[in-house]
This record gives C-alpha cells, structure tokens and sequence, in this order.
C-alpha cells in the first residue's frame, strides 16, 4: 500500500510580507497576550518548553492550562477568526478575530477569562520586540486581515508537517515542533548533549538568565519565520549555538540558502520552497544539509545520535 501524497506546490499558499506586516504585527502581539497566560499558569520547563503554542487543524492552540484542580485551553482559530477559550466543565467564551486594537484585545480576553472563573494576571510588556507598549496602553496596532492569516496558518501547516517529519530522524533529545510566540516562529531544536558556553543574553524585553537557560545546552535548531524588519520575506531558518567554526562557510543546499551574517544563521526564502516541484524534498534538503554542518564542524556523536537503517 503506498504511503498519503506528498504536498504539491499548490499546497503552499503565497504569504508575501509586505502585503500582510500590518496584520502580521498585531497578530503577533495578540499571541503574546494569550502566550503569557499560558507562561504564567504552567510549570517552568526547561528551554522554556512550557510558553509555546501548537499548530492545530484550525489554528494554533496552547494546549490545555492548569488552574489549581481545573483545567481550560485557549484556541486561535484561524478558519471562523476567532479565540475559543474552554474549561473542562463545559464552559466556553469566544473572542472574535477583528480588526482591533492590542488594547482591546486585551481586556476582552481578560473579561472572557474573568467570566470563566479565572482571575490570571500577567505582565503586560511584549516580549523579544524593542520598542513595545504594554497591552492595555496599545492603540497602535490594531490591523487584521483575515485572508492573510488564514494563509500564514496554512503555511504553518505545511512546515509543522515537514519539520515533524525531520525531528524524527533523531534519536537524541529533541524539542516538539512548536510555535514561539515571542519570536513569532515555528520552532524545532536538536540537542547533541553537551554543555554550551553562557548565552550572551541582549534580547530585546526578555531577561538574559531565560535567554541562558534557554541555550544552556549545544543546539541545532531550524524553523519557519514569516518575517520582520531584519529580513523582510518569509523564510525557513537553521542556526547553531554555540557557532561552530567555518559554519557560516559550510555548503548548504538547496540554491537560494544563503548565511545571513545578521541573523546569525542559514535562511531558505519560504518562496523557493513554495514554488519548487517537491517542497518537502526541497525543505528537507535544507534541514538536513544545514544540520550536518552544525553537527560534523562541531564533532557531534552523529551515530548514536541520529536513526539509522531505515
């Protein structure tokens, strides 16, 4: 029997930056929103495994959050537009995906939460954004377009999919492929094991003993970022902490991989993938090339590392 099909190039929707950054900011502000609730309510896990969202088949979802014995999840649908939050005794508020401010935004979800019998409180600074607002103060922001996002989320589709399949080539400890909501990208990390020196720390409006714990370990890690000022296209990444020597020299296929010396790390333009006759081979390419740099320049112990004989 043959295995489900592959994606085609028609699967990858367009999602040019320019067209949605407006939308783009302010969705990733309104994550944060929800992200903190869930930073606050969960037990601290180590790489700061406890704050990040999960692609879903409608969106993007905390997954479920404690409160003392109860216990409720907040959900980004992306298809109706909405934010569903629902506690495991039936309860259900919803906040509708608008145009709106962060402000707004804001003390809405936290009225749905209220009218739900949860009194959570968070720190309303945004976080890895220089030069934010808090929250409530947040009137800035205030653009969604909702074609755009239903896109962006199917992107995310795609890339978990691909990205799941690439995580599960190692055998070693791994992360989840999940969704940081402070850098705004989907995320999966490798680990060779060893130590790794200090993190310099200097993220923007995050403390630089997370940003230490966070890398307190050798990493390759790659991912998909819809894109920023820094570099203003949607691309799929893979960087190394601590940087080997001659990584940024290493051949990394497919063509269109560059080092970005700015970022600190290979970039794949989201585009090459999306119009290439077999993305996920393409994509994969890019994992798994870039990956083999980090680990051979930095003496990994690939074999016992890594699934072999299939």
């Amino acid at each position: 029997m043959s295995g489900p099909p592959q994606s085609d190039p028609g699967t990858w929707p367009a999602i040019p930056y320019e067209e949605w950054k407006a939308t783009l900011a302010t969705l990733h502000l309104w994550t944060q929103v929800v992200g903190k609730v869930r930073l606050v309510q969960t037990p601290w896990v180590n790489h700061s495994w406890h704050v990040p969202f999960y692609v879903t088949a409608r969106g993007l979802t905390t997954s479920p959050i404690s409160y003392g014995a109860r216990s409720f999840e907040i959900r980004f649908d992306f298809l109706d537009h909405q934010v569903v939050i629902e506690t495991i005794e039936g309860g259900v508020e919803t906040l509708s995906l608008a145009p709106r401010t962060v402000a707004d935004f804001y003390q809405e979800l936290f009225a749905r939460l209220e009218a739900l019998g949860l009194d959570i409180r968070i720190r309303t600074m945004p976080c890895e954004i220089p030069d934010c607002i808090p929250f409530e103060q947040d009137r800035v922001h205030a653009a969604y377009d909702a074609e755009q996002v239903t896109r962006f989320w199917r992107a995310l589709v795609q890339a978990d999919r691909v990205l799941r399949t690439f995580r599960s080539r190692f055998i070693g400890k791994a992360s989840p492929v999940h969704f940081f909501w402070g850098g705004f990208d989907l995320a999966v990390t490798r680990f060779s094991g060893r130590r790794a020196p200090p993190h310099p720390g200097g993220v923007p409006n995050l403390p630089d003993w997370v940003a230490r714990e966070a890398y307190s370990h050798e990493v390759s890690s790659c991912g998909f970022w819809p894109g920023g000022e820094a570099l203003p296209e949607p691309v799929f990444y893979s960087y190394a902490y601590p940087e080997p020597e001659g990584f940024k020299q290493a051949t990394v296929r497919p063509a269109g991989a560059r080092y970005h010396s700015d970022l600190g790390e290979f970039v794949l333009p989201y585009d090459v993938v999306r119009q290439a006759s077999s993305p996920d081979a393409v994509l994969l390419e890019f994992l798994q090339d870039s990956y083999e740099a980090a680990a051979d320049l930095a003496a990994w112990d690939r074999q016992a590392l890594e699934r072999t004989g299939e």
